[in-house]
């Protein structure tokens, strides 16, 4: 299984919030790059940020903090946020970002995904899939729509996606271990290789999403709260 440690970034600092809310902010670093040097040390495969107000406001903004980490580090990169035209994409892969994460915009206008898909590479785009009780959450998780995650799941496999990166919202931030059971079946009904987001507190989260064959999981809160050593993880999990 795939580790991918998490900086989510707020006006240039690294944070996470509690259930995507944009009121409930813990600031970790005035400087992500640290977190991100850690993660090199630690023998990190992939890096997973999130540009936090890019996210609501759609279009990139802690684009300074992402160019020092991908012109710093040598672990690749991948990043969210606002991204919801070609030429962001350009811009984003421009500053060293290894692939990009649609999700607001692979609800909004699905054929976007296909051309993003057909211009890059399938190993370039991936998207994220937030979910509020199984249905997809939008504009930085503030709305949530009408479409559940298998459903949008599978129509991003049939527009050629091969990664997903599957968030319970209700457990992100909250360090209540993931949401196994609904990510399996996502992994299971869709074939794709899903990422699981939002919960993970312990190495035991880790096993139960390995056992369950998930492909890779985000690390986040349980590593800045110290319940997760990053190097013990990355050498039992990869």
């Amino acid at each position: 299984m795939k580790l991918l440690p998490a900086i989510d970034m707020k006006g240039g600092q690294a944070v996470r919030l509690k259930k995507g809310d944009f009121n409930d902010v813990t600031v970790y670093s005035d400087d992500p790059l640290e977190f991100a040097l850690e993660f090199e040390r630690a023998g990190a495969g992939f890096i997973h940020l999130v540009d936090l107000d890019g996210a609501l406001k759609g279009s990139s903004v802690n684009e300074d903090a992402v160019k020092r980490i991908t012109s710093t580090v040598s672990v690749p990169c991948e990043l969210g946020g606002g991204i919801r035209n070609i030429e962001a994409i350009r811009y984003i892969l421009g500053l060293g970002v290894s692939r990009v994460i649609l999700g607001t915009s692979a609800v909004q206008n699905p054929d976007f995904v296909s051309e993003a898909v057909d211009t890059f590479g399938d190993d370039r785009i991936v998207v994220g899939i937030d979910a509020k009780k199984g249905m997809v959450a939008t504009h930085g998780w503030e709305k949530v729509s009408e479409l559940s995650a298998a459903d949008l799941a599978m129509d991003m496999k049939s527009r050629g996606v091969k990664t997903i990166i599957y968030t319970d919202i209700s457990r992100d931030g909250m360090l209540t271990g993931p949401n196994v059971s609904q990510t399996k079946k996502l992994s299971d009904h869709t074939g794709l290789d899903v990422i699981a987001s939002g919960g993970v507190s312990s190495m035991d989260d880790l096993e139960e999403l390995a056992e369950a064959g998930i492909y890779g999981a985000i690390i986040g809160k349980a590593y800045y709260e110290g319940k997760i050593d990053i190097r013990d993880a990355v050498k039992r999990f990869g």
